[in-house]
């Protein structure tokens, strides 16, 4: 087992006090931007820290990986017609939620969305990074 990538500490601490008997932590990344305070994949589910509730009142919400209907980039097209790397993603649970992410990087983007497409397929562990 490969110890957890993370930005901050006290993220991963969240995270880890939320372990479930048998989770392990890939990654826990800090977020940009107003709403999202950080996003942490473990083999079991995505767990987010949402600061957007009225009263400055915080939530961590889990997103079991069967939960997930989709995982997309977001992109600004650029004057010249090209996508920007995007250092943003979107995840979509279904009913109308869908949760934003904006990572200080392109490749913690593109590692959250690996992970998440990993699990949703069936297809890996998640823990290579890329």
């Amino acid at each position: 087992m490969t110890d957890p990538v993370f930005d901050k500490s006290e993220q991963l601490e969240q995270v880890q006090q939320g372990l479930l008997e048998g989770e392990t932590i890939i990654a826990v990344y800090d977020c940009t931007g107003a709403g999202t305070g950080f996003i942490g994949m473990t083999n079991l589910r995505v767990v987010i820290q949402d600061k957007s509730f009225v009263g400055k009142r915080t939530a961590i919400t889990s997103i079991p990986y069967q939960n997930i209907r989709s995982v997309s980039f977001l992109s600004n097209k650029s004057w010249t017609g090209k996508f920007f790397s995007s250092s943003s993603i979107a995840v979509d649970t279904g009913g109308g939620t869908m949760y934003e992410a904006d990572f200080r990087g392109v490749e913690k983007a593109r590692h959250v969305h690996t992970v998440i497409l990993e699990h949703t397929t069936g297809r890996g562990t998640g823990a290579t990074r890329t």
